[in-house]
């Protein structure tokens, strides 16, 4: 990404003296909270909001990266599933989602006293039929600062900034919340978070780098990446036996391999069948 764009971005970022930034560790929030606290130094603060929909592997990845920069951090407690418009699981769950957060967020920040809330939304992200989540982001209007849109900065670039900063981030699979594993239409309950986290953090610990177990009744479909196929079929009675013992009655590798937003995949075929 060009020199002016990230001076662009810590100009802007300085210009609102003091700011809270949504945290997740992922490359996005960890490539904002470095650039902010370069600019500002202690008037930043890297907030990440623990959940059950946040796997406790990446609040500790996130305490980790947060130490890496040097920024400070502090952790806030929030459950979704007190929604009933987000735990009803429809296809625009995310906006409720994003929408809690940000009131969170602000809330938080307008009592400690900080100007402005940034969030790591990238210009990647907002293209695609079924963005919920961005038009909370939208509707919080100057209250919400989103930088990596505001300069049209894709992840890729993002990913370079990160390298150029030496964050650990950089090359870190994208994440994303746990009801993602829920198929529209499917209430999201604790029971079924915990159930979908152990499943994932046992895939992790046999070395699988990015993937997910989706949850379809009581079957788990299991995506890995493509190269990651071969050894999947091969610990199969491992994983199997595994995911059984958590409640699973069947377990399903997905041949199509890992991809990002699988579960609207029968949303999309409708609508292009429809047109």
């Amino acid at each position: 990404m060009a020199n002016e764009k990230i001076e662009l971005i810590k100009e802007a970022i300085k210009a609102r003296e003091s700011a809270v930034i949504a945290f997740s560790g992922g490359v996005d929030s960890a490539t904002l909270a470095a650039l902010a606290f370069e600019v500002l130094g202690k008037k930043a603060l890297a907030v990440t909001i623990n959940s059950p929909l946040f796997p406790k592997k990446q609040l500790e990845t996130a305490v980790e990266t947060a130490c890496e920069i040097g920024i400070e951090h502090k952790i806030l407690s929030f459950s979704q599933l007190s929604l009933p418009y987000f735990s009803a699981n429809r296809i625009n769950r995310c906006y409720f989602c994003k929408k809690a957060l940000l009131e969170t967020l602000l809330d938080f920040s307008e009592k400690a006293g900080y100007n402005a809330v940034l969030e790591g939304t990238n210009y990647s992200e907002i293209h695609g039929e079924n963005r919920p989540g961005y038009r909370a982001v939208q509707e919080a209007g100057e209250k919400i600062f989103s930088p990596f849109v505001e300069f049209n900065v894709t992840k890729e670039e993002i990913r370079e900034v990160a390298s150029k900063l030496s964050l650990s981030a950089a090359n870190r699979p994208s994440a994303s919340c746990l009801a993602t594993r829920i198929p529209y239409g499917k209430p999201i309950t604790a029971e079924a978070l915990q159930k979908i986290e152990k499943a994932e953090e046992f895939l992790f610990s046999l070395g699988f780098t990015q993937f997910r177990v989706r949850m379809h009744e009581n079957l788990a479909r299991i995506e890995v990446i493509q190269n990651e196929l071969k050894d999947a079929l091969l610990k199969r009675e491992k994983i199997s036996r595994r995911l059984k013992s958590l409640g699973f009655d069947y377990v399903t590798l997905d041949l199509e391999g890992f991809r990002s937003g699988s579960m609207d995949e029968p949303y999309t075929l409708k609508n292009l069948t429809n047109r």
